[in-house]
């Protein structure tokens, strides 16, 4: 067992897994201390790293890509306060972040846990329900829908429509991004054939975030719905299958199967409105079908 106790946190390694518990410090960052303690397995890592400072040191976790519902929301943009996988170490601790590190990267060795993205969630996001209100709104989050409603600061055109409810089932995607400079950020939701081109200001499937001191909080909700979203993998293969396989068209059948045949001349037109189909393999395999009845 590897343990290190700093006022940033405490990071425990029993061997299968490591437990980070956050800090009292009052630099501690709103999320992580909102977030709580975090198990995560070794199979998850890709790496850990320390690197020293003149005042203090940092331990860095690498997480393997898809493997964190919260980094996979996020995209990397959590700042430094914010971010669950860094420890600050004090100077007269760094032979302990040493053999921290020593002892995880010797775990990683001996497991043969490879370093290449993973096809499932290892960490199951944040608990829910939870509520967060920063920005123009308040986003809630029971773990099927997700709700929002606006404040007395939201652009007038978007808070006319009223509060906004979103099943998990009918979403495509969610994201956060902070504010950076004089980009204000955003909680968006992406429904399904709902192209994301409205700024945050107006869309009614955002809140905008200003940089205020919750703006980091939305990311929990970003969070919790990724983790009840189909494994961002999982979604790459069906677009790739969807793309590169190409429906058949009518081959052989029985004489007289007139309803087999109409069923089929519908699936067809389903598959030529959806795009799938372009205009001239729908019309071809049209004529194919309408030759047989």
């Amino acid at each position: 067992m590897a343990e290190i106790l700093q006022r940033d946190g405490t990071w425990i390694f029993d061997g299968d897994a490591l437990r980070l518990t956050p800090g009292r410090d009052r630099n501690v960052g709103l999320l992580r201390r909102e977030l709580g303690e975090l198990v995560v397995p070794l199979r998850a890592l890709a790496g850990v790293s320390f690197e020293q400072g003149k005042k203090a040191g940092r331990l860095r976790l690498r997480l393997r890509d898809g493997a964190d519902p919260l980094l996979q929301a996020t995209g990397g943009r959590l700042a430094e306060p914010h971010d669950p996988y860094q420890l600050l170490v004090e100077s007269d601790r760094y032979g302990v972040a040493e053999y921290f590190v020593d002892e995880v990267r010797r775990a990683l060795l001996l497991d043969e846990v490879p370093a290449d993205p993973v096809d499932a969630y290892l960490l199951p996001g944040p608990s829910v329900p939870l509520s967060v209100s920063a920005g123009d709104g308040t986003a809630s989050f029971d773990g099927e829908t997700v709700r929002l409603e606006w404040n007395w600061k939201t652009e007038e055109a978007k808070a006319a429509g009223g509060p906004r409810t979103l099943s998990v089932a009918d979403l495509e995607g969610v994201e956060w991004q902070p504010a950076v400079g004089l980009e204000n950020g955003a909680l968006r939701l992406r429904p399904r054939h709902t192209p994301a081109t409205t700024p945050p200001k107006y869309d009614p499937n955002a809140v905008e975030l200003w940089g205020f001191r919750k703006d980091p909080l939305m990311a929990l909700v970003a969070a919790a719905v990724q983790a009840r979203l189909p494994h961002p993998a999982t979604a790459a293969s069906a677009a790739t299958a969807a793309g590169t396989a190409r429906p058949q068209l009518p081959g052989p059948a029985a004489e007289g199967d007139h309803d087999a045949l109409l069923r089929r001349l519908r699936e067809l037109g389903e598959l030529h409105r959806d795009g799938v189909l372009t205009d001239d393999e729908f019309a071809l395999a049209k004529q194919a079908l309408l030759k047989r009845l």
